[in-house]
């Protein structure tokens, strides 16, 4: 068969100092990975397995670009997580064997129109309104694993200069390990995977106009600006 349309070549992110580029094929976040930021929401603080959620590939956004505050939202909130980057298969993993897929790691954005995903928690629908959207998965250059060992590292954001995100990896409920194991009993896991691996305390609005910038110690910065709505 022909196709009888093209479509859009896969994202990809730059891979840092080799020229290179990591394709995207499918992006899985983690829920509330962080308990402060679980108590900050509201929600019990769930210690028996991870949660997930996915965003489509064509949400990347590369750091250092202007987004439009998107439609339909009247609370537009940034999340700052560390990504994992997959580039080998991983099916029914053991813990111990759970680093070998992973190719590296960055910083990245789960941005989130907030009131939308309220209103469908409230009626227990799925979040996909709230968190599955353009350019609603910011992302820095790709770190190697070879250069990076995630421990307790910190993480935090800043919005126009002024920190409201702060914390530690080594926070982190469900480690790396953890959860690439846990997820690749539900999938199987390939290059080109991302895992954003969930959010600190700290969570709020953002406005048109407003500069982002999360960094994690040891990772290039993420960054992006909020242009105006479309």
């Amino acid at each position: 068969m022909s196709p009888l349309f093209d479509l859009p070549a896969s994202p990809m992110i730059p891979v840092l100092e080799s020229g290179q580029g990591f394709p995207v094929r499918r992006i899985f976040c983690v829920g509330r990975n962080y308990a402060a930021h679980a108590e900050e929401m509201g929600n019990e603080v769930d210690r028996e397995a991870p949660f997930y959620f996915t965003k489509s590939a064509s949400t990347i956004c590369l750091s250092g670009t202007s987004v439009p505050y998107p439609p339909g939202t009247r609370d537009f909130h940034h999340e700052m997580e560390l990504v994992v980057a997959i580039a080998a298969p991983a099916f029914q993993v053991a813990r111990d064997d759970a680093m070998a897929p992973v190719f590296g790691y960055a910083a990245g954005l789960d941005m989130t129109r907030r009131d939308l995903q309220q209103k469908a928690k409230d009626k227990r629908r799925p979040w996909d309104l709230g968190k599955d959207f353009e350019n609603s998965a910011v992302i820095g250059p790709i770190t190697p694993a070879a250069q990076f060992t995630p421990r307790s590292q910190g993480i935090a954001m800043t919005c126009n200069g002024v920190l409201r995100q702060k914390a530690h990896l080594a926070e982190m409920i469900w480690s790396i390990p953890e959860i690439v194991a846990d997820l690749s009993l539900y999938y199987h896991l390939g290059a080109g995977d991302l895992i954003y691996s969930g959010t600190p305390a700290g969570v709020g609005p953002v406005s048109p106009g407003d500069v982002l910038q999360g960094v994690i110690d040891g990772l290039e910065p993420v960054e992006v600006t909020i242009g105006a709505p479309q």
